[in-house]
């Protein structure tokens, strides 16, 4: 078992000293660090504890080591879409099968019908089946280890025309993607 409660921790964007401080009992950050990195066991005590204070089942903070991680690979903005440094991997949410979304699209500041803090999970796609989410929205990676995001508004052979979330944003053209990843279910918290 692999244990994500630094993942989730992160995600959420808390320190190990919020993370404690939530815990009730409270805890001391120095606790939950070394529950994060294994030094200290994690029982179905801590779990449940650990679980409540970030407001996840107890079971979202470890996974098998056969399935496979989900990452977030991009932050959207005002700004647009920005690739992350060191990926990292999103928690997925309880209704969503386990064949759901391969990546994740993190919303970090609101832009067009999108709020920070939204999830945009996306399945991936090969160029060819680009058709299939014409009016939809994409991520398609371009050179330099960046992305486009937006709605996919033509394609053909080669070549992709996507239109921003961003209100007065031009259209952007991407020339032979590797890939463009289809968003599939949108996560927003209440």
């Amino acid at each position: 078992m692999i244990n994500r409660i630094r993942d989730i921790r992160r995600q959420k964007g808390w320190t190990l000293a919020d993370l404690a401080a939530a815990c009730t009992p409270a805890t001391t950050a120095q606790t939950i660090g070394r529950l994060e990195t294994g030094t200290r066991n994690l029982s179905l005590k801590w779990m449940e504890r650990i679980g409540a204070a970030l407001g996840v089942d107890p079971e979202a903070l470890v996974r098998s080591a056969q399935s496979d991680p989900v990452a977030i690979v991009a932050t959207l903005d005002d700004s647009g879409v920005q690739a992350l440094e060191t990926q990292r991997e999103a928690i997925r949410p309880e209704d969503m099968g386990a064949t759901g979304a391969r990546m994740v699209l993190q919303v970090s500041g609101s832009t067009g019908a999108f709020r920070a803090g939204d999830q945009v999970w996306l399945t991936q796609l090969a160029p060819e089946q680009a058709a299939r989410a014409i009016n939809r929205d994409v991520l398609v990676p371009r050179r330099a280890g960046r992305f486009a995001f937006g709605r996919l508004v033509d394609s053909e052979p080669g070549r992709l025309a996507l239109l921003p979330p961003e209100p007065g944003r031009k259209q952007v053209i991407v020339e032979d993607p590797a890939w463009l990843a289809v968003a599939e279910t949108l996560v927003r918290k209440l």
